[in-house]
């Protein structure tokens, strides 16, 4: 499902809950939702319990507020519509905070901010194009550049593997649809299984998460083309709640603040990413 069909869809829904409260919820228990299968952010361990980055970032946030917590797992391309329709309160699954999303949904402040980046196999003619080994920063509105405006050429008559109905999508289909084939997959490791047989040539994700995919591939897939950094694609990572919530919303407003201030959201970072992902 394309993020503007995904959209109107979530919209539907929440047009049945936006009706205010008619006084302050008092939270006992949240129930939040993720993918389960987005490593390391979140992913389903042996055991069937969820681990990673965001379930350890919950336990923190959630022993803060004084909350019980359970930890759902769910489709990715149906969990906004799922949000608005009252099946779980939350949403943490690497969800980018952006102006098109917060006209359906209400966001907390980002707890994380990372780059994106498109991989492909080390041995193909696509590897080191353009721009490898940099970053560049881009925000809504921004010419892309010399190094992007070269990878138009660079994957022509390509083909470029997304998840669907992320913000990434947009980006491919706006900049790269004119050029390449444009191919949408239900999970991102259903993508990366195309990518490291060579039945794609390139996958667009956010980067920390393609490094874990890297890994898994055994040293088979790398970056190519320069990371994309900035507010492109979003002011970086948040939960999302329901717009009827907002005393929710500001319990883990306060709980995100703690674990920023406090280290723990560097701490985590470090251990699932290797790298400081505070926004």
């Amino acid at each position: 499902m394309k993020v503007s069909s995904w959209l109107a869809t979530a919209a539907m829904a929440a047009s049945i809950v936006l009706a205010p409260a008619a006084h302050a919820k008092e939270w006992k228990t949240v129930t939040i939702t993720l993918e389960g299968a987005y490593p390391p952010w979140n992913l389903t361990n042996p055991d069937g319990t969820l681990g990673g980055f965001e379930p350890e970032l919950t336990e923190y946030l959630c022993k803060h507020m004084k909350v019980e917590c359970k930890l759902v797992a769910s489709d990715w391309d149906g969990m906004i519509p799922a949000l608005n329709a009252g099946k779980f309160d939350v949403i943490m699954d690497a969800l980018s905070i952006t102006e098109e999303r917060k006209q359906i949904i209400d966001f907390t402040i980002p707890y994380a901010h990372t780059h994106a980046a498109f991989a492909t196999l080390k041995d193909s003619p696509l590897a080191n194009a353009a721009g490898t080994g940099t970053v560049v920063k881009l925000a809504p509105g921004d010419a892309l550049g010399a190094d992007l405006e070269a990878l138009k050429t660079a994957f022509a008559g390509k083909t470029i593997g997304i998840q669907a109905a992320t913000v990434y999508a947009k980006f491919i289909y706006d900049n790269f649809g004119s050029v390449a084939t444009i191919r949408e997959y239900k999970t991102g490791a259903e993508r990366d299984l195309d990518l490291g047989t060579g039945r794609i040539d390139l996958a667009f994700d956010d980067a920390v998460y393609l490094m874990t995919a890297f890994e898994t591939a055994g040293g088979t897939l790398g970056f190519t083309g320069p990371e994309i950094s900035g507010t492109l694609f979003g002011i970086g990572e948040g939960l999302g709640i329901r717009k009827s919530d907002p005393e929710l919303r500001d319990l883990f407003n306060e709980a995100i603040k703690a674990a920023l201030a406090d280290g723990t959201v560097k701490t985590l970072s470090m251990k699932w990413f290797k790298t400081d992902v505070s926004p």
